[in-house]
């Protein structure tokens, strides 16, 4: 039993280290069930469009180092780093799991994506996964001439390889974007941002609900924040439990906190330290 919980608790650190903290299009969690045929279909809202970039935000360049906690022991380490190339933002994101998880569930992911820096539509996104037994290289590119997600993966144990195509509207964010992509908005009291989303299936919708304003603490320090409760389409998290993220409540959104509440305790992802320039 205790194996299966920290397996459980390994899956969704997974979720939150990776970056996908949106809950949606995310890593799968092992041994959950595929999604169902509705979900398949699932088309995004006729109300989800992305923002341009507001007037007098910049994505500054930065390294934020991230760790999670369950019941006051930590099971992961992850690292954002965001720098500029070009007329694009580049985004690289690394998740490790730590201590017991690590022992009996190893995870060890390498995430980085490119998005326009003005109209933040997301135009690729490559991952290397290495969960328990399983590894995968993942590339995703979004063809919006097209109007197509086209995914290549392999499977690095069995060399399996897997191509698909799925349609994209004329803009859409990614799970290691998306974060930054809600720390662009506005972030207005109770608000609610709806937007389409890829990660190399089909396209959902993801809401942000501006749900209030916190004083959050951090080893990285204490912050005025927003919270924010992104609900999406489906994905891992979708009817197992909730999600928050914590934005400060600056200019900059930075994303200082994430908590996930399951069915089986809560887990916490903290913002641990900012290298800037780096």
């Amino acid at each position: 039993m205790t194996s299966i919980l920290v397996r459980r608790l390994a899956a969704n650190v997974l979720i939150f280290l990776s970056l996908p903290v949106l809950g949606v299009g995310a890593a799968t969690t092992p041994g959950a069930p595929p999604p169902s045929a509705a979900e398949q279909q699932a088309t995004i809202s006729a109300t989800a469009h992305m923002e341009p970039l507001r007037a007098g935000f910049s994505f500054p360049t930065q390294t934020l180092r991230y760790e999670a906690e369950y019941r006051f022991w930590t099971a992961g380490v992850a690292t954002l780093k965001v720098q500029r190339s070009g007329s694009q933002m580049h985004v690289l994101g690394t998740a490790d799991s730590t201590g017991v998880v690590a022992m009996l569930f190893r995870v060890q992911d390498r995430f980085e994506s490119f998005f326009d820096a003005s109209k933040l539509c997301s135009q690729s996104l490559n991952k290397h996964t290495e969960e328990g037994s399983h590894r995968r290289d993942t590339q995703i590119v979004f063809d919006y001439k097209r109007g197509k997600a086209v995914l290549n993966e392999t499977n690095l144990k069995t060399n399996q390889k897997k191509q698909e195509e799925h349609d994209i509207p004329g803009c859409v964010t990614d799970v290691m974007s998306g974060v930054l992509y809600v720390a662009s908005l506005p972030l207005l009291p109770n608000a609610t941002y709806a937007f389409p989303l890829n990660d190399g299936g089909k396209t959902v919708t993801v809401q942000a609900h501006v749900e209030g304003k916190e004083q959050v603490k951090t080893p990285a320090g204490t912050f005025n924040t927003i919270r924010v409760g992104p609900e999406g389409d489906y994905g891992p998290l979708k009817n197992r439990g909730r999600i928050w993220i914590w934005y400060t409540d600056d200019p900059q959104h930075l994303p200082v906190q994430m908590r996930a509440r399951l069915f089986w305790g809560t887990l916490t992802v903290y913002l641990t330290g900012v290298d800037s320039g780096k």
